[in-house]
């Protein structure tokens, strides 16, 4: 069964954050998805990062990289149903993205962000 994986578990395994253990045990062997926004959010955990850190930059941009070897398939979703999903749960539209395709494929989803997992728990 697919899962989906937000950008707080991915940011987690990539960058060896807390929670990035127990999220890569739960995530072996899992077909992964997640709207095509994962990237760009990734992409600014980098950049906050490394702007806290400007020495670490090279490891940090490093790490981003690995987020290819998760394998996850990047599904577009319906801004439409986001937005009304959000509005619904009182979610960002970001956060509404990846409960809406959690629901749209039947699938688990996997986050360390408390309100998206209490939201994605009432359903």
């Amino acid at each position: 069964m697919t899962t989906v994986i937000d950008a707080s578990a991915v940011a987690a395994v990539i960058f060896a954050e807390a929670g990035g253990e127990a999220v890569a045990e739960r995530i072996i062997g899992a077909p992964l998805a997640a709207p095509a926004l994962v990237e760009f959010e990734l992409a600014n955990v980098c950049v906050s990062k490394c702007r806290r850190a400007p020495s670490e930059r090279d490891a940090l941009v490093a790490s981003l990289a690995l987020r290819n070897r998760l394998d996850i398939e990047l599904c577009a979703v319906d801004i439409d149903g986001v937005t009304a999903l959000a509005l619904e749960t009182g979610l960002t539209a970001y956060d509404a993205s990846y409960l809406w395709l959690a629901r749209h494929l039947g699938a688990g989803l996997v986050t360390l962000d408390g309100a998206l997992a209490q939201a994605f728990a009432a359903v």
